[in-house]
């Protein structure tokens, strides 16, 4: 498995679909998968560490695995078939390990909100669907440390020219 950062969520133009961007941590690839708004929001706000006066959906599970003594260890993104991307939940209990299906837009809110909880995808998926993003005139690759408005000028660019169909199985 290989360690993602996420970068962010993004919403393509012209079909408004919102997108979680993902970055591998050690390398160059992006990895972006359209989800849903109410999922965009949730993680949107996670990220900029909005409250809300009512518990969020995301916000109501990560309770109750607090309440169950239930550790989120890591998400994995672990496929792409058909273009649908498949995630786990690895948890931990009474030093019990098990593993839960999810949608990986709602693994990566849950992951969102509890801090550091490790996402990772399975090589196959970045070979699939993992886009490198070209490097600056100068020949410099934007990093997860380099400058982010570089970053988020290079993605609008891959947003501009990307469709759904270019992750969908030939």
């Amino acid at each position: 498995m290989i360690e993602m950062e996420l970068v962010g969520v993004r919403v393509e133009l012209p079909a408004n679909q919102p997108i979680v961007l993902l970055k591998e941590r050690e390398g160059t690839r992006f990895l972006p998968i359209w989800i849903g708004a109410v999922e965009a929001t949730a993680i949107a706000f996670a990220l900029q560490g909005v409250d809300t006066p009512r518990p969020l959906t995301h916000d109501l599970f990560v309770d109750v695995l607090q309440a169950l003594d239930v550790e989120l260890v890591a998400v994995h993104i672990i496929e792409l078939r058909e273009g649908t991307f498949y995630a786990e939940l690895k948890l931990l209990r009474d030093g019990q390990p098990t593993t839960v299906s999810a949608r990986p837009s709602d693994a990566i809110a849950l992951a969102s909100r509890l801090g550091e909880v490790p996402v990772l995808a399975a090589p196959a998926v970045l070979e699939e669907a993992g886009l490198e993003i070209e490097d600056d005139e100068d020949g410099a690759s934007s990093s997860s440390t380099g400058d982010d408005e570089e970053e988020v000028r290079q993605f609008r660019a891959f947003l501009d020219e990307v469709t759904p169909e270019d992750f969908k199985e030939q």
